[in-house]
């Protein structure tokens, strides 16, 4: 190899790819906590209130088994219409976005403008972009979509797995403060083992959580646990105070 060709072959140094990971499960992992967070207190809350009332295992397992059926089906449900009516109002806004482009193409190129002056881009600057947006009417839209409106396109099978997501996790954090009454035939010793379950499935919850969301984890941890446990203290207490 020659001098120049050997100079030529290191004149073009390669460049490493630079490959940006974003975490993309941001509505699975709502939907769970969602689920989890309610499954884990309101049953709890349940067989504790019951335990005040009663010293039957079987009693209170076949309740928490039926609240535990209710709210998951009841939040599911719940999940499965959010995303429903958040699908439907993405439509709706389209097409009011497409009979304004169409009918004033004018007024939405000024709005176009208009935004990318928020991002302290000049309308001279900004003239290129808006004038090829105009020549592509699907991209227009999607622009408008999403920079005037901050509306994302929703995924067709979303609702249906926000609502199995949801009422999964549901059913997962519930039986969790019931299966010790489930292997133990009294109830109070059975509160106690529930208890302790719960507080360190509450603890692991509220810690992941709060990484998920970018908060400070031990804090989240203490506030999950604090109100779990509110909860099943207060209906422990009027259940004794009733029966």
């Amino acid at each position: 190899m020659t001098e120049q060709a050997h100079s030529h072959s290191h004149s073009h140094p390669r460049v490493a790819h630079h490959a940006e990971r974003h975490f993309t499960g941001g509505e699975f992992v709502r939907d769970s906590v969602l689920g989890m967070a309610d499954g884990l207190t309101v049953p709890f809350a349940l067989a504790a209130g019951l335990t005040g009332a009663i010293d039957s295992t079987a009693i209170i397992v076949t309740a928490g088994a039926a609240e535990i059926a209710a709210g998951s089906i009841a939040m599911g449900l719940g999940g499965y219409l959010a995303a429903r009516s958040q699908a439907e109002h993405y439509a709706r806004e389209r097409r009011r976005e497409q009979s304004e482009v169409r009918e004033k193409p004018t007024a939405e190129m000024a709005e176009i403008t208009e935004i990318f002056e928020h991002y302290g881009i000049t309308p001279e600057e900004s003239a290129p972009v808006v004038s090829a947006l105009r020549r592509q009417p699907q991209a227009w839209i999607d622009f408008m979509m999403r920079f005037e409106l901050g509306l994302e396109r929703p995924d067709p099978g979303r609702a249906l797995l926000s609502a199995l997501t949801i009422g999964g996790a549901y059913v997962v954090g519930g039986l969790i403060p019931l299966v010790p009454y489930m292997v133990m035939a009294n109830a109070r010793a059975a509160l106690l083992v529930s208890s302790v379950v719960t507080v360190l499935a509450l603890v692991v919850f509220g810690y992941v959580k709060s990484k998920f969301a970018g908060l400070a984890p031990v804090r989240g941890a203490l506030q999950t646990v604090l109100v779990g446990s509110l909860a099943a203290g207060v209906a422990y207490v009027l259940a004794r105070l009733l029966s």
